[in-house]
């Protein structure tokens, strides 16, 4: 999932299974051991806070009732969070100036993000329920699981927890770390091979922008003042009619954008692989997906066969929810996902 303005999903990893270790049970295959190298574990808040994930679910599931989109922001969240150096919540951070912190979220990597404030709802629900117990790295983690659940995606995925919450912003490492729209696929492929990504993973996890919009800002572009050659022309024609102008603002205000995914736009499937493959990839670096030969292989099979795309992704996830966590002493649990404790 690159940075494009506009929520989208989460990216496999080394050692991502392949489908015939997954097949018939892609989530515990995914999972592997209770275990992780980094002390993550099943079941973490099992004595702690048994209702923990069942909290969680609950919220994510009432929010998606309300607020459709909101399902969508976790996996992106999750993606943001998790690239810049560790899933370690620092993403969540507001800018406090008495610290000398400025937030993530104020970058411009992250524009067009948004329903923060229904993270801490679900934190709020937590913390009536097990004070200062559940870290909001775990809750981000466990949201973006359930949320790929809830727009139809693989559900049920063990997903080990235990992680710690940063007490410090990686504001200044941001843009290193999160691919932008029109990066070149071999940047992004290096980029999430150095988190253990590897090419397969990295196609299933961008058709986590099979849901979600991208603002005009980020599709202007390939579209003015000639139409990207490697866009079908009617698709061509219907995004200059959701982006008339090549004068698109950097602005989350502005309502222009277009659905990455007009035929099932809610919905985590492979419509994403099939559109590529009729070049109606919505962001550059989408469309690049289907050309490149390190990449192309995968684009066909997934958008073949959905139940594939699911494995893979439901493994990925896991993957990217594991990248250097803070566990044991390291960093804490923050009672206010905006602030660090007092």
């Amino acid at each position: 999932m690159c940075s494009k303005g506009g929520d989208a999903g989460a990216q496999g990893w080394m050692g991502t299974p392949s489908r015939d270790a997954l097949n018939g049970n892609n989530a515990a295959a995914a999972a592997g051991t209770s275990t992780s190298s980094d002390g993550l574990k099943l079941n973490y808040y099992s004595e702690s806070c048994p209702r923990a994930e069942e909290i969680i679910k609950e919220q994510v599931k009432s929010l998606y009732e309300e607020h459709g989109n909101t399902a969508v922001s976790w996996l992106r969240a999750l993606f943001h969070d998790c690239t810049v150096k560790s899933c370690d919540a620092s993403l969540l951070l507001e800018t406090d100036a008495a610290a000398g912190l400025v937030s993530e979220k104020s970058s411009t990597r992250s524009f067009g993000m948004r329903n923060f404030k229904y993270i801490d709802a679900i934190k709020s629900a937590l913390e009536r329920a097990c004070p200062g117990t559940v870290s909001c790295a775990d809750l981000l983690a466990l949201a973006a699981r359930d949320g790929a659940a809830m727009l139809g995606g693989p559900a049920d995925i063990p997903m080990r927890t235990g992680r710690r919450d940063a007490t410090e912003s990686h504001y200044g490492e941001v843009e290193s770390y999160i691919p932008n729209h029109n990066e070149s696929v071999s940047a992004v492929l290096d980029r999430f091979g150095a988190m253990g990504v590897d090419a397969e993973g990295v196609v299933a996890l961008l058709g986590a922008h099979s849901v979600g919009r991208v603002h005009c800002f980020n599709l202007v572009a390939r579209l003015y003042p000639a139409v990207d050659g490697t866009i079908e022309p009617a698709y061509g024609t219907y995004l200059r009619g959701r982006c008339p102008t090549a004068e698109a603002k950097e602005d989350t205000r502005d309502v222009a954008y277009a659905r990455n995914d007009r035929v099932t736009p809610m919905v985590l499937d492979n419509m994403y692989h099939k559109n590529l493959l009729k070049g109606r990839g919505l962001l550059l670096v989408d469309q690049r997906l289907a050309t490149d030969p390190r990449t192309a292989p995968y684009v066909r099979k997934m958008a073949a066969d959905n139940a594939y795309f699911h494995d893979v992704f439901a493994a990925a996830l896991v993957k990217m929810s594991e990248n250097g966590p803070l566990t044991g002493d390291q960093g804490e649990v923050r009672k206010d996902c905006r602030f660090v404790n007092k």
